[in-house]
């Protein structure tokens, strides 16, 4: 009986600790009853992931890279006259003024024998083949020396003066082109003590006694800009017209009009009581005039 109430006791016991170990192993519903917790840190951590190269491959730079533009398409300046320029010295370096100095013409810079061409198409107006200019005299009408002027077939005149020479064939009434020969760069005129050049002016049609309308009434270097570098279809007519017609065909001289008068050098000689015969003088050669077979300023 003894030993039967020692065995019923041992099997409480192990019932009890039995009981004790699940509840502290699952908790209520299958939940640990234990507070979770973080395992201490030993050491240095190993970083495990693989950082990326810096320096960018080849391909990815290529792809960055902009690509290559094409060549540049070339386009044309607007046209803004009907009419095609020429820069008046051709196959020459040339420099010239771009402000007014006295009057409104310019002074091209060039070599010897460098070539005056046509600016435009149009007919020779006048032709000067003989140097008159004296510095003792200084007329104005002589100052150009040798010169060319045309009328072009926008109505414009054009004069290219100082000139060496006169081209063959260059006379009144001729019809020429733009860019033909006119003749060549000198030193005629009131040149003769500077370097070579070309006196070139633009102004209007009128009769050869009103030499200072050819000389130059519009300022030409905007244009020579122009037929030179940009635009060779920028006119000077609408300019030269609206001028025209604020100072008429032919106004009166303003600048450099007078020449120097010849000082008369005192006769000590006696007087003759025989009146002398004249002496045969030679008429100065005088430039070639003739009107062209064009409209009217204006009128083209």
């Amino acid at each position: 009986m003894q030993s039967g109430h020692i065995g019923r006791w041992v099997a409480v016991v192990g019932a009890l600790l039995l009981t004790g170990a699940c509840t502290q192993a699952t908790g209520l519903a299958g939940v640990s009853a234990k507070s979770p917790s973080t395992a201490p840190v030993t050491g240095t951590p190993q970083v495990t992931a693989t950082i990326p190269n810096t320096v960018p491959s080849a391909e990815h730079q290529a792809a960055e890279q902009p690509p290559n533009g094409d060549d540049p398409v070339q386009v044309p300046p607007p046209k803004l006259s009907k009419h095609t320029y020429a820069f008046p010295v051709k196959g020459c370096k040339t420099t010239y003024q771009r402000k007014l100095l006295v009057l409104p013409k310019t002074t091209i810079w060039a070599k010897q024998g460098c070539a005056f061409v046509a600016p435009i198409g149009g007919v020779v107006d006048e032709v000067n083949t003989l140097n008159r200019w004296s510095p003792a005299t200084d007329a104005g009408s002589d100052r150009e020396g040798k010169f060319v002027t045309i009328v072009g077939d926008d109505g414009v005149r054009y004069l290219g003066g100082h000139l060496d020479s006169v081209a063959d064939g260059i006379r009144p009434g001729v019809r020429v082109k733009a860019g033909q020969l006119l003749g060549r760069v000198g030193r005629t005129g009131n040149a003769r003590d500077t370097g070579p050049n070309l006196y070139f002016a633009i102004s209007w049609k009128t009769g050869p006694a009103f030499w200072w309308v050819r000389r130059g009434m519009v300022k030409p270097w905007d244009y020579l800009d122009a037929w030179e570098t940009g635009n060779r279809t920028y006119s000077p007519r609408e300019e030269t017209l609206k001028l025209r017609g604020k100072l008429g065909e032919t106004p009166g001289c303003t600048v450099q009009c007078a020449g120097t008068v010849a000082r008369q050098q005192p006769t000590t000689a006696p007087q003759s009581s025989t009146t002398p015969k004249p002496k045969k003088t030679r008429k100065a050669q005088e430039p070639e005039v003739i009107t062209p077979s064009i409209a009217p300023f204006g009128q083209q």
